[in-house]
């Protein structure tokens, strides 16, 4: 699996993606990547995109991705990708990838930058799965289309060239569709309604108290309704042990929304403490993150050769000429 360097990952990544990567570790051989190409399909402009990316992989291995057990690097550092994607693209119908929700859902946020890039973003998708002939891939039900596709095109390719790729299968995690601080929208960055996971206690006790609540509470006495409010709903990763009190007191008008988004933003910190710690640990070796990503882009490498190599003696273009 991938995760885009935009930046410090904020808590909605840790709780739909990130914590499930750290569990599948002990089950499956796993490879994860900063995918800074995929990254690039919806910059304006690339100022601070190195930066990102070591910060993404500082939130992946304070999550707990352990470079030991899993191969962890970024995805610019193992070419190959680029050339299996051109090739993959090369089989796949445009139609394909104009139908796909996300693409559609993208046009519409950046109408004014639908690039070539972001019509072929399934089929890079599709060649960082395939380049390591992976038969399992993380998702939650959005990503399924995307997960559908990358079965279609590793079919069409061997239905051309002969057995290749294994068909990806999902694993359909129990992702929890995480929120953002407006109650209406997905956390996201580029909506700015997200609380980073690398903050300090102070910001994200400023972020958090900006949180819409319940509409209809429009004063302290008037009693709420946590079914309704987004900050309700995050008690239940944050604060689970005092949910049901924060229950009964907010629909009794007991605490008004200030004091509810004080507990809130105290069990968030309480929670995020130690991953916290391990990221200033890890940040203050630069040098030695960087070898870890080094160190996964080598075993990458290895296998992505000789997938590449098979997957172009199977199309039938020449081996390099040894002269």
């Amino acid at each position: 699996s991938g995760i885009r360097s935009t930046g410090k990952q904020h808590i909605g990544n840790y709780l739909g993606a990130m914590l499930n990567y750290v569990a599948l570790q002990d089950d499956y051989d796993c490879i994860y990547s900063v995918v800074d190409v995929h990254s690039l399909t919806t910059l304006e402009d690339t100022v601070g995109l190195r930066d990102n990316v070591l910060a993404t992989a500082l939130d992946l291995l304070a999550a707990g991705i352990d470079p030991e057990r899993s191969i962890l690097y970024v995805q610019s550092h193992v070419p190959e990708v680029v050339e299996l994607a051109t090739l993959l693209g090369m089989i796949t119908p445009l139609s394909w990838l104009t139908r796909v929700p996300t693409f559609k859902d993208k046009v519409r946020m950046h109408p004014e930058n639908v690039n070539y890039g972001l019509v072929g973003y399934p089929v890079l998708q599709t060649a960082d799965i395939v380049l390591y002939k992976a038969d399992t891939v993380p998702v939650g039900e959005d990503q399924l289309p995307h997960l559908e596709l990358a079965r279609e095109i590793v079919r069409r390719f061997n239905r051309l060239f002969g057995e290749t790729f294994p068909e990806p299968h999902a694993k359909l995690t129990e992702a929890p569709m995480i929120l953002g601080l407006d109650g209406v929208n997905k956390m996201s960055k580029s909506r700015d309604n997200h609380i980073e996971l690398a903050a300090t206690p102070e910001e994200t006790e400023r972020r958090v108290m900006t949180a819409v609540t319940d509409p209809q509470r429009t004063h302290r006495n008037v009693p709420g309704r946590p079914e309704v409010c987004n900050v309700y709903s995050l008690h239940a990763f944050f604060n689970a042990e005092k949910r049901p009190w924060v229950y009964e007191q907010c629909t009794t008008a007991g605490i008004g929304c200030v004091d509810c988004k004080k507990l809130l933003a105290e069990g968030i910190n309480r929670a995020l403490a130690p991953f916290r710690q391990r990221r200033e640990e890890l940040a203050s070796r630069p040098e030695q993150l960087k070898k870890i990503l080094a160190d996964g882009a080598a075993r990458a490498a290895v296998i992505a050769r000789e997938t590449l190599a098979e997957a172009r003696d199977k199309i039938g273009l020449p081996a390099p000429y040894d002269c």
